[in-house]
């Protein structure tokens, strides 16, 4: 459905995107992250025809942006909905009018236009809120017009800039319920830019990280998520904070620099990538290191397998590197830790 071919883009001097190869089949929700500067509002403008990529091709529907210009661009961009992170609601207008206004706009009769923003309304769980104003509703039934407004050409993508990243975390989860839910019913393809990891876990099928312009990593999120050592992998099942005085055990005698007078420890950090937390704790157990050594951990489960890290805290190298050595002998992939 979406489909980027070495999509270039150069301002003055400066290459904000650099042979961006990107596939998402049709009715996948595919998420991209990275950091601020990492060229991802280039990407929406060049995925929306708003700029025109240097070189390559950006595709939506077997249809190329790069061709089109004029009444062909307008008609192509009715098949990419946008969703924003500040909805820009028409402060004027009702919720039902701001839902038909792009439909107003596509010169479609009012009889025709109110019934389809009415519909639109229902499908996202506001149809007893219609005649309300903006002022008159809260965030995420703002984001809720927002969205409604975004399927009123019944648009084939539905392109997401930082859909939740106003909202509230119990409305943030409302709202990604939602989306999956209208991609469940509509078949539609979704793609949600975002610097929310949590959001990408919640809902994405699939995830690519951009940096410095270019692609960093992409893949199936189940995946990627599993792939020991990857950094992507560390954001997107991050360990809880580690408070300094928890590195090390109270009675630890070893692991004292005797030169700075300092207590240190040995972290090992344990990837569960194609195996579970037991094997890992039975594996640990075989050279003396039990539970009580977890300083930290993170575990989900992702299409029905479980993906996260542990982290032990050791209190000599020559432990650390016997229970690296088993584990490693388990096949469970262990290195060590700052």
């Amino acid at each position: 459905m979406i489909e980027l071919r070495g999509l270039r883009k150069v301002f003055g001097g400066t290459v904000a995107l650099e042979q961006i190869d990107l596939s998402v089949p049709a009715g996948e929700i595919h998420g991209i992250v990275g950091r601020s500067g990492a060229g991802k509002s280039t990407l929406i403008r060049c995925l929306t025809g708003l700029e025109r990529p240097t070189s390559g091709t950006v595709a939506i529907d077997g249809v190329d942006l790069t061709d089109q210009s004029g009444s062909g661009l307008r008609e192509a961009r009715r098949s990419i909905g946008m969703v924003f992170q500040h909805v820009n609601l028409l402060d004027s207008r009702t919720a039902l009018k701001n839902v038909a206004h792009p439909l107003q706009i596509a010169g479609v009769s009012k009889a025709e236009r109110l019934a389809k923003a009415r519909e639109l309304l229902e499908i996202v769980g506001l149809g007893d809120r219609v005649d309300n104003y903006p002022a008159q509703l809260s965030g995420g039934q703002k984001q809720r017009v927002g969205i409604a407004r975004a399927l009123a050409a019944e648009p084939k993508v539905l392109l997401c800039d930082e859909p939740t990243s106003a909202l509230d975390s119990s409305t943030t989860d409302q709202i990604l319920g939602l989306i999956r839910s209208l991609r469940d019913r509509l078949g539609i393809t979704v793609l949600i830019i975002t610097h929310e990891m949590s959001v990408i876990r919640e809902i994405c099928d699939s995830v690519t990280l951009l940096a410095d312009g270019r692609v960093a990593k992409t893949g199936k999120l189940a995946e990627v998520i599993s792939e020991p050592g990857s950094d992507l992998a560390k954001d997107l099942v991050p360990l809880p904070p580690i408070s300094l005085d928890d590195r090390a055990p109270a009675e630890d005698t070893e692991a004292v620099d005797g030169a700075a007078g300092n207590r240190t420890n040995h972290l090992v950090e344990v990837a569960l990538a194609g195996t579970t937390l037991p094997k890992v704790l039975t594996s640990a157990q075989s050279v003396g290191v039990g539970a009580e050594a977890i300083l930290a951990g993170a575990v989900e489960t992702i299409e029905g397998r479980q993906v996260g890290r542990i982290r032990f805290t050791l209190a000599t190298a020559a432990e650390s590197k016997e229970l690296i050595t088993a584990l490693k002998a388990a096949g469970i992939y262990a290195e060590e830790a700052a």
